[in-house]
């Protein structure tokens, strides 16, 4: 019998103030060698995706529907003026961690990358979310050994 790991997706719309976006850091352009590219170096990262930000134009709002939703405290912080809130990152397990965002360059959009979570009980999660007003975009579907794939919209926006 397979696990019953659960696999939770929020895709949010400008029009309620969220977007996806993968934010690659530490990313570097290579040297060109005789009009060719060098091969980068290989490197031994089990998840290599590190870090994530959600961009959101209403920051108490944003915090309260993730707390709420999932049940775990974000971290505030403002880093290069920019007003961020932590999901919990533990630097010795494998995955990634990220932020929600706000600030001039974080450009709310349906467009761009999804971003899935990992939750225990999809099902408790979902309800909690519905119950805050997003609405379900995608029904649960069974995935294999993944578990199971859901996507809500997030009603994160102010009226």
């Amino acid at each position: 019998m397979r696990p019953l790991k659960k696999k939770l997706s929020l895709h949010y719309a400008a029009v309620i103030g969220f977007a996806l976006a993968l934010i690659l850091t530490g990313c570097e352009f290579l040297p060109e060698k005789d009009n060719e590219r060098s091969k980068p170096e290989a490197f031994d990262v089990s998840n290599p995706v590190y870090h994530f930000e959600i961009p959101v134009t209403d920051m108490d709002r944003a915090v309260a529907f993730y707390q709420d939703v999932f049940a775990l405290e974000l971290h505030r912080q403002t880093v290069d003026g920019y007003e961020m809130a932590f999901f919990p990152r533990a630097d010795d397990q494998p995955g990634a961690s990220g932020a929600l965002a706000k600030g001039d360059v974080y450009k709310p959009s349906h467009d761009g990358a999804i971003i899935y979570f990992d939750v225990a009980d999809i099902d408790r999660v979902l309800a909690r979310a519905t119950g805050l007003g997003s609405r379900i975009l995608y029904e649960k579907k069974d995935i294999g050994e993944a578990g199971f794939d859901e996507r809500a919209e997030a009603d994160t926006q102010p009226p």
